[in-house]
């Protein structure tokens, strides 16, 4: 188990309570437990010049993760407790980006340390959660 999983005791899934399977090449989750994890950036964030939510988004759809949305803010502040917020007349390099995806545990679990090396200037949230697939007619 790995260290950022030791540290959320409440997260106890159980294997058979979920699977993912593949419809024409990409990963779909099935009704059951699973884990939504929450990425909060500033757009302002970059690595090596590229914005670091598109390299996060670029890992999670190459680890074949089930699906992962991103949202961009138009206001909200950080741990430095300074206030970015879009206007009208001026854009803002800092507005908070989020992005959100839910999965299997293994399949989190397999990918958050190098998503921690990604994500190293924002913060992540990872949460229980059951998935409800409604039946397709």
């Amino acid at each position: 188990m790995s260290g950022w999983r030791q540290r959320l005791p409440t997260l106890e899934l159980a294997a058979p309570d979920y699977e993912v399977w593949l419809k024409n090449g990409a990963a779909m989750l099935t009704t059951g437990k699973a884990l939504k994890v929450t990425v909060y950036l500033s757009d302002g964030a970059k690595h090596k010049g590229v914005p670091v939510y598109t390299g996060v988004l670029d890992f999670l759809f190459k680890h074949e993760i089930a699906g992962a949305t991103v949202c961009k803010g138009v206001a909200g502040f950080g741990a430095g407790h300074r206030i970015h917020a879009a206007h009208i007349l001026e854009l803002s390099d800092h507005l908070p980006i989020r992005i959100e995806f839910i999965d299997t545990a293994e399949r989190v679990e397999k990918i958050m340390p190098e998503l921690q090396q990604r994500c190293g200037c924002g913060l992540i949230e990872v949460q229980e959660t059951n998935v409800i697939v409604p039946l397709r007619t």
